[in-house]
């Protein structure tokens, strides 16, 4: 309930030390562990694997193929129309043999990634407060304004598996350095068409540009609330408004092409015009899951005095709500292709409808939207620490499985599966960010007591 005078607003200051600290550790160890032990039990017989498929392809291609010229004239061996398509269409070319180490690359990717979502969705959360002149969240903006100081480290990590491995990964990568020019064996028209986005000089002027301009906006939008903090009125107020304003016109077109680069282009040959806002969607309710979390710890661990029933009512909302609206983009996508049945919209999910990954493909509806809906559902859930605990953490391994997918059946096809490779490398990266962000929040003051709307966050009441 409202108060009607006003609340003593006192700094607090977390001390990350105990049961958290040791399960942060505990997690980065037995991730390592599991990973090395994942890495040393991948199949490494590639080259015999490779003869072997390769000559198997080739020989049901040419069955294929005189199928198809028997019963559809019209079809290619990839089940293309080519008498009824309006435009002309290719063939998705068969793309190169992968080595065994590219595993452990596409894992790297993927919670790089992951990490990388999260935090700068952490660093629009606490700009977004400023722009919408928003009063509930001021209580908790250390817990973003901490997330979001690791997104480097997951810059740095996806930077490092595009040097690495990223012709293995990225097969217009693999193309583009093979210099097939028309009219030879081998030539791409659709990776030739895209090849003035989808080139190497292009990829690491994104990648490398797009977070240094977030690391910049991060760093700017910290300091002003810092010296808020310690100044108070309201000049780093208006600041942080005019600078949260423009990071989040610079974000949204920012993500969008680090999606299109990271993400999309694993499968070369197709595009989805909303991709870019369905990464943003597994990100941004990822990040306000781990918000929950760690606002929950805080309070179980006597900080965040302030915070009340009615601030976790409102994050238990924002996942509810969030996660139908990745529901409504996931469904768009899929219907969409579905019902339309264009071949070079639909070969996207065909890997993915099939073993090992239709199972993958149906866990992602399960734990992004049937769970959070159901039980989210009512208003008491929404309040409950621990069945918001829970629901965030299925959330979190939902959304981690919904990258999984976006990856694996593009690049390593025949090696996909979860095992101890891919379990270590993400309780690894899991206990590297709860170290990172509660080392973050001990650096700092929990509360900040100088915001022009600490005391309407004190008060808030979410009025049912």
């Amino acid at each position: 309930m409202s108060h009607g005078h006003d609340i003593h607003i006192h700094q607090e200051n977390y001390k990350f030390t105990g049961k958290a600290k040791t399960l942060s550790l505990s997690l980065l160890v037995i991730g390592i562990v599991l990973t090395v032990i994942g890495i040393f039990t991948i199949p490494r017989n590639t080259t015999h694997h490779n003869e072997a498929s390769v000559a198997e392809t080739a020989t049901h291609a040419s069955h294929d193929a005189a199928a198809a010229e028997t019963v559809h004239p019209g079809i290619n061996i990839n089940g293309v129309d080519v008498g009824h398509s309006d435009e002309q269409v290719y063939p998705v070319k068969v793309e190169h043999e992968k080595p065994w180490y590219t595993r452990i690359y596409v894992n790297l990717l993927i919670n790089g990634y992951f990490l990388l979502l999260i935090s700068v969705c952490g660093l629009f959360f606490f700009a977004l407060q400023y722009i919408a002149n928003a009063g509930w969240a001021t209580s908790i903006l250390r817990v973003p304004q901490a997330m979001s100081t690791i997104f480097p480290i997951g810059a740095i990590i996806i930077l490092f598996v595009f040097l690495m491995d990223g012709q293995n990964i990225y097969h217009w990568l693999h193309y583009e350095h093979q210099h097939i020019t028309k009219g030879n064996p081998g030539f791409d028209p659709i990776l030739d068409n895209k090849s003035w986005f989808l080139n190497s000089k292009m990829a690491l002027g994104f990648l490398i540009g797009i977070p240094i301009v977030w690391f910049l906006f991060g760093k700017k939008l910290r300091g002003l609330s810092y010296k808020e903090d310690a100044e108070g009125g309201l000049t780093f107020f208006k600041k942080s408004i005019t600078y949260g304003a423009a990071f989040t016109f610079v974000f949204a077109f920012t993500l969008s092409i680090l999606s299109w680069v990271v993400t999309m282009s694993v499968d070369a040959h197709w595009y989805s015009t909303i991709f870019s806002i369905y990464n943003f969607a597994t990100g941004w309710v990822s990040c306000l899951s781990i918000i929950a979390l760690f606002v929950l710890y805080l309070r179980r661990n006597g900080y965040l005095s302030i915070v009340t029933d009615e601030h976790i009512h409102d994050l238990g909302k924002f996942m509810f709500a969030f996660s139908i609206f990745w529901t409504y983009l996931w469904l768009s996508q899929f219907l969409l292709i579905w019902y339309a049945n264009i071949p070079e919209e639909s070969v996207y999910y065909y890997k993915r409808w099939e073993m090992p990954f239709k199972i993958n493909f149906f866990a992602n509806l399960i734990l992004n939207f049937l769970v959070p809906f159901l039980v989210l559902m009512t208003r008491n859930n929404k309040r409950n620490p621990r069945i918001l605990t829970f629901v965030a953490i299925v959330i979190l391994i939902g959304h981690w499985n919904d990258l999984y997918l976006m990856f694996m059946p593009g690049t390593i096809d025949h090696q996909a599966g979860i095992g101890a490779l891919e379990i270590g490398m993400t309780l690894t990266f899991a206990g590297l960010f709860m170290y990172w962000v509660l080392t973050a929040l001990s650096k700092r003051g929990l509360i900040p007591v100088n915001h022009p709307y600490i005391q309407e966050s004190a008060h808030h009441d979410v009025g049912i």
